[in-house]
């Protein structure tokens, strides 16, 4: 009995050390396997980045660039490439055997995206084009761009250049032409150096004077519908000159410099997005690219302006068009583009000096008024005052948008000027209660006409007081 167990022991040591052994034989088998599948999987991944099908290379050579198989191969073969440029620095051998037909297939799919751009961009240069329609398809295909960016920077700056230059010339014809066409749309009888706040119509000339018999003055200081340019009609569509022309219609110069900046402002924002879109650049190299392409036309727009500007006398017509590009400017940036603001800038270098200068040139005509040379002094408002009143009410209501304190200043030394006007006037009445009534009568118009035309009129407070004080 212990012979038997003896050995039914040993048998069953015999047994475990060959349980251990197959443990130890089943773990390196499991390790084996698991590495072998590791191997095959990255294998596998590597054969399938660095192979080249034939349908990848059929499709290259022989499908249109608009079709969408060239689109997805297109794709694979720009990852093809770059892995292999990948494996090319750890001294691949498979690399280059498939480097000399992934070359073959990037020249020619350059060359046949190089050609599609190009038609693409000389479809702008064909007259009465929409030159959307062909942007819109440059947009579907913008990845043939990022593709030649990539792969051969000398062809994407070919076609960059191409369309730089293409559309530089597209839009200064087409604002040139614009331009041209609108301004003939303007009023003919527009303000002039003699239409000035305190130039008398029926003042004293000698015989031997040359003066011309001056204009009505009375729309030249009142707002009226004008001020119509800020609200409803600052978004409305632009001025089409030959529907304008054919009905006779004609319009003031903030109306005109609306409808210009307008189109400006809708081309403008639509071609910065196109360009950051196809184009791939951003911040400071997506405003560089913009002035290659819209530069000749702003500086047309710059020149003109401050051609007209010069000689402009209509200090709300030129107010109006600062608001205007104040309003524009806000809607640029709600548009996420910011690419006019150095224009916009520039052109409130323009405007706001002649503002002022003009502006200077009504405080100056009413200082330099001689009461002893008008023609009837009567104890009713006088027309001056009038027109001081309506073009008061016109800059400060205009002025409360966007508030400026050279506006402010110079509106209160022109209301100085027609206080003391209006004291020199009360002055050529020879009985006191004349000169109280003049002066009652001309402060209640101004506050009349004040108060209708602006319900904020703290800043005509004291008048009020002085109306007071005289009665």
């Amino acid at each position: 009995m212990e012979q038997m167990l003896s050995g039914f022991q040993s048998d069953l040591s015999s047994i475990s050390d060959e349980i251990q052994t197959l443990q130890g034989q089943s773990i390196a088998m499991n390790i084996k396997l698991k590495n072998r599948q590791s191997v095959r999987g990255e294998l596998s991944q590597f054969v399938h980045e660095i192979v080249v099908p034939e349908s990848m290379i059929s499709t290259i050579l022989e499908t249109a660039v608009t079709e969408r198989q060239f689109l997805e191969q297109l794709h694979e073969l720009n990852h093809k490439i770059n892995f292999v440029k990948e494996q090319s620095f750890h001294d691949s051998k498979s690399a280059l055997d498939v480097r000399d037909i992934l070359e073959k297939l990037k020249i020619k799919a350059i060359a046949k995206i190089r050609e599609f751009l190009l038609q693409k961009i000389y479809q702008f240069r064909k007259p009465m084009t929409n030159y959307q329609v062909p942007q819109n398809a440059m947009l579907k295909f913008r990845f043939f761009y990022e593709f030649l960016l990539a792969n051969e920077r000398h062809v994407a700056k070919e076609v960059r250049d191409e369309y730089v230059e293409t559309m530089s010339k597209i839009y200064y014809s087409y604002f040139r032409s614009y331009w041209n066409r609108i301004m003939k749309l303007q009023f003919e009888d527009v303000a002039d150096k003699d239409d000035l706040m305190g130039i008398e119509d029926t003042a004293k000339r000698s015989i031997f004077s040359s003066r011309p018999q001056l204009k009505n003055r009375s729309t030249i200081f009142s707002l009226g519908n004008r001020g119509n340019i800020l609200t409803t009609d600052l978004e409305a569509g632009i001025i089409v000159p030959h529907a304008a022309q054919k009905s006779d219609t004609k319009y003031p110069y903030e109306g005109l410099f609306r409808s210009l900046h307008y189109a400006l402002l809708d081309n403008c924002c639509r071609e910065y997005l196109f360009l950051t879109d196809f184009f791939m650049v951003a911040t400071a190299a997506a405003h560089d690219l913009f002035y290659m392409v819209l530069g000749k036309a702003l500086g047309m727009f710059l020149k003109e302006l401050e051609s007209y500007i010069g000689e402009c006398y209509d200090s709300i017509a030129i107010f109006l068009s600062i608001h205007v590009v104040y309003r524009y400017q806000v809607i640029m940036h709600k548009r996420g583009v910011p690419a006019l603001d150095r224009y916009w800038e520039t052109v409130h270098d323009i405007l706001w000096p002649r503002f002022e200068y003009i502006m200077q040139l009504n405080i100056q005509s009413i200082k330099e008024t001689d009461p002893s040379r008008l023609c009837s002094v009567d104890a009713r408002p006088h027309h001056i005052t009038r027109r001081y009143a309506e073009f008061s009410a016109a800059i400060v209501g205009l002025n409360e948008s966007f508030p400026s304190e050279r506006v402010n200043r110079l509106l209160a030394l022109l209301q100085g000027e027609v206080e003391n006007f209006v004291l020199r006037m009360a002055a050529e009445f020879p009985q006191r209660r004349e000169q109280l009534v003049f002066l009652i009568n001309n402060y209640d118009m101004m506050l009349g006409v004040i108060m209708v035309r602006r319900q904020q009129w703290r800043r005509w407070r004291h008048l009020q007081v002085r109306v007071e004080d005289l009665c």
